[in-house]
């Protein structure tokens, strides 16, 4: 057997229930119901206020904090603690945090921990433990948002996977976000890219519904991240409304340079007509912050037309036949033409 200390690289899949993965509204520590990971309480006080770590610093500077590790189990747990960058998952656009194999090169190269963690670290039962951090900012480091995380992996393993013919040893990890601002020109971006729809037509037009998935990706080129709000709608032939959905928050954070996959579900689409499908994207702190991007599409229901055509084809045959067997052709006989002299 075969021990990893990440989930297929990413921190992501079955950390769903281990805080790695939080939606953007979410304000509360991150933990998995037997450990979890915040920013240190105020001397005195038993719990912190502070769901995140939110740091801002101009290059060259330091900036000092603390993670606390609680352990809520019965028994002593031992934690690799490591510092990360953050990302958003392609498809779906999580929240994740790279495992600790992956060297970051962002925020989490500027984190430097205690000598102790460069082993492991060692968590009381019912008990805490509060490591402390600095941020150091580089000279060259660029304005705008960066955005990391302290994780702390679990040594034990806790399950098995199989991947193909290899078992492989799974441990959990949670970790807490840390964002980043170093203060310069602040430049939002945010746009629609790659809008394409499939369809799954049924073999007889208008007995049951057409479906269709529209799909689509959001980039962030900006230097900040944003929380995008989605609005998606259709228009058929001559300027007909067949789909309306209004502005939704999408409930994540689009971290800068990051791109994803989104799909939006279409139980009801139109079987026949000509479709303009379009995606508008916007962020509510960034008014000023929209992108719009369509495609078309020929909804036709082609069991139905090849049925016709080849009905259609079948009638005139039997048509012609009917009128040969009618009608039937006689031979001509060309008469010799004498020489002229």
């Amino acid at each position: 057997m075969r021990t990893r200390t990440s989930l297929y690289g990413l921190l992501v899949g079955l950390l769903l229930g281990a805080g790695l993965l939080l939606p953007a509204a979410t304000a509360t520590a991150a933990d998995n119901g037997t450990w979890g990971v915040f920013p240190t309480p105020p001397a005195g006080a038993p719990m912190t206020d502070r769901a995140y770590f939110f740091h801002q610093g101009a290059a060259g500077t330091t900036v000092s904090d603390s993670a606390t590790i609680l352990n809520s189990s019965d028994k002593d747990l031992t934690f690799q603690v490591f510092a990360t960058d953050a990302m958003n998952t392609p498809a779906g656009g999580a929240f994740a945090l790279l495992p600790v194999e992956t060297k970051p090169k962002d925020v989490g190269a500027w984190i430097t921990l205690p000598p102790e963690t460069a082993t492991t670290v060692t968590v009381p039962a019912k008990g805490r433990k509060d490591i402390p951090f600095t941020v150091k900012v580089p000279a060259d480091a660029t304005p705008g948002d960066h955005v990391g995380g302290i994780v702390a992996l679990n040594t034990a393993v806790e399950g098995i996977q199989q991947e193909g013919k290899v078992q492989v040893g799974v441990k959990r990890s949670v970790g807490a976000r840390l964002y980043f601002r170093v203060p310069g020109p602040v430049t939002p971006g945010l746009s629609v890219e790659d809008v394409r729809v499939s369809r799954s037509a049924p073999l007889l037009p208008w007995v049951k519904d057409a479906r269709a998935t529209i799909s689509y990706a959001l980039v962030n080129r900006g230097n900040v991240v944003v929380e995008p709000k989605v609005t998606v709608s259709a228009e058929g032939l001559f300027g007909r409304e067949v789909l309306d959905r209004p502005a939704r928050e999408l409930k994540l954070v689009l971290l800068p340079g990051q791109r994803i996959e989104l799909t939006e579900p279409w139980p009801d689409a139109p079987q026949s007509d000509w479709v303009t499908v379009k995606i508008t994207a916007g962020a509510a702190a960034h008014p000023d912050l929209v992108s719009t991007s369509e495609t078309d599409f020929i909804a036709v229901p082609w069991p139905a037309v090849g049925f016709l055509l080849v009905a259609a084809g079948a009638g005139i045959a039997l048509l012609v036949l009917r009128r040969r067997r009618a009608h039937p052709e006689q031979a001509e006989s060309t008469p010799d033409l004498a020489e002229a002299r």
